[in-house]
Order: C-alpha cells, then structure tokens, then sequence
C-alpha cells in the first residue's frame, strides 16, 4: 500500500479519457464514432502544460492539497450529512440519436449515485481482499437541476473545450461555481469524455464532456456501456486522480490503493498481480479509476472517498456546489 505525499508536480488538472488501439486514428470530421479495443488518457501532457504556464492553477492546486492533507490527518467526516450535487445536463447534437432523451439523463445520474453510495448491484464482486479498504457510502449525491438543448451542425468535437463556448457553437456553463456542468455531445473522435479538476472549480470551462455513444446504459456502445465513463470522470472532477497515478509504479495520492505499474484494461481475472519496487501484489484493478470495461470497474477505495469529500467541505475548492 502507497503512503499519500504530497507532490506538486503530479498533479493531474485535467484529463481526457479516450478509447484507442495500435491501428486506430482519429474519426475524421465526417466519420462515425467507432469503438476500439482499449481506453486510454492524454492527461499527463494536459497536465504537464498547463502547469507549466498557469501560476495560478499551481496555487489552487497547492492550496487544495494543503486542505486535503489536513482533512485526512484530522479524520474528519462530512459531519453535516451527504452533499447533493446539483447537475446541468448541456446537449449538443447534430441527429436524433445524439439528443439523448430525459429517461437516458435519469439512467445516468442513477448510476452515478449507485456508483458513489456503494449501493450499485456489482458492488457484491468487490474481492474480500479490498473489503476493508472499500469506500461504501461516499456521502456524494446528484440530482438533475435543468437540461439545455443545443442543435448544431457540427460532426465532431474535441478537447479545447469548444462545447462549452456558445461563441464557438457550444452551451455556456450554468454558474459553474454552484453547479455540476457537464456537456454530451455526439462524437469526440476517439474519445470517451474528460473533465476538469478541482483547480478549475468555477471557471467556465469547468466540468465534464462526455460522448453520446458512452452516456448512460440504454443505446450505448460496448464495452462502455454501463455509464462508468461518467463515473470516472466525476472521480477526476472530485479531485481522484488515475489509480497506477500516470506513471509507471506511480503515486495516485491515495494510500489505500495499491501500487501498480500502469493502466489495466478490458475484464481482467482476480487475482491480478502486479510488480513495483520488486514487491508483488494483487492490484486493484476493479476500481473506477482505472482504465477496464464499464462491466470490470465497480468500487472506491476509502481513500479516495476522503479525497472527493475533501473539496466538498464547507472550505473546499468545490464548496460552492453545496447549495441545496
């Protein structure tokens, strides 16, 4: 098991979440959605440029990992009760099929509080070796506030955040400080969705983007196809950071994680055994931070529990979502 340090320069401020292979390239602009065989994340690069010229964000991510460690050394609690989130649910589509229907937003916030309060039905294959360390009842909840609808004519979207711009044909953010963002649109390429970390809470680009194709169960496409790429992605907005921490035998800030040299994907078995610093151990492969099929991930860690409760606070960096 990992001890939490506190690194600056691991910090992950943003991530995009995207589905590859060795021989996929991206959709061209007219091109359909295609699904490949794995996941995986240009995060670090996002990462490392952005903290690279923005002073600002280095500060607010300092400030909300001072927080952090205070609140997990103190073993504090969110003593006031669960916090419920409140969601925008902002889509963009060009056919029918991509202006996803209410049940479908329903679908998905559904499983994004069966997913945080532990009460999702495959919570029962968590391996009796994680059972101790599993998170239970995150105490997070969402609830949908309003939907805004947006046809557009564009085929595809990216990562530069132009769907969440009117100017550039998006939706703009509903006061992103006091409210959950988070944009569908019809297809990003080869990519699932990405979000925005706690270091951009407010801003107005904040949030998170996922693919219609990947939202909700109903009409989606397999392997992701059991609203786990809004899972994750929620993960990272709650400031949880990718498990084998992007890097070989790297350092997700969170304690109870075990070490693991890299990203697991597809359905793997348990045990699955993985080798850092010459020490080898079952990894935690099941967990929503990491990179398997929708139907493979299906827990939290504790920790992990104490780092997305950590911005929620009433001194968090996301405190301004605590509105209802």
């Amino acid at each position: 098991m990992k001890k939490t340090f506190f690194y600056l320069a691991t910090a992950i401020t943003l991530t995009a979440c995207t589905q590859n292979s060795e021989t996929e390239t991206l959709a061209e602009e007219n091109s359909t959605t295609t699904v490949a065989a794995r996941r995986s994340c240009p995060s670090e690069e996002i990462r490392q440029q952005l903290l690279s010229t923005d002073a600002s964000a280095r500060a607010r991510y300092a400030n909300i990992e001072a927080g952090l460690q205070s609140f997990i050394t103190s073993g504090k609690v969110l003593a006031d009760g669960s916090v419920d989130i409140p969601v925008v649910v902002n889509i963009l589509y060009k056919s029918s099929a991509e202006n996803i229907s209410d049940a479908r937003i329903a679908e998905q916030i559904a499983i994004l509080n069966a997913d945080f309060a532990g009460t999702n039905t495959d919570a029962t294959k968590i391996p009796t070796e994680f059972s101790g360390v599993k998170a239970g009842d995150t105490q997070v909840r969402f609830h949908l506030v309003k939907t805004v609808r947006k046809a557009t004519t564009k085929t595809k979207w990216g990562t530069n955040d132009a769907m969440k711009k009117s100017s550039s044909g998006g939706i703009d953010a509903t006061s992103p400080a006091n409210y959950f963002n988070l944009w569908v649109v019809g297809n990003m390429g080869g990519i699932l969705g990405y979000a925005t970390f706690p270091e951009s809470a407010g801003l107005w680009n904040d949030g998170v983007v996922i693919a219609a194709p990947y939202f909700g169960k109903t009409g989606t496409t397999a392997p992701y196809n059991l609203g786990r790429t809004a899972t994750h992605e929620v993960g990272h907005y709650l400031n949880l950071r990718h498990i084998w921490g992007d890097a070989s035998c790297g350092n997700d800030q969170v304690a109870d994680t075990p070490t693991q040299t890299g990203a697991n994907y597809g359905k793997p078995t348990y045990p699955l055994y993985n080798t850092c610093s010459g020490t080898s151990r079952s990894v935690m492969f099941m967990n929503y931070m990491d990179y398997v099929d929708d139907a493979a991930m299906f827990m939290f860690s504790a920790g992990q529990k104490a780092r997305s409760q950590s911005v929620l606070t009433s001194s968090g960096a996301r405190s301004g979502l605590r509105v209802y």
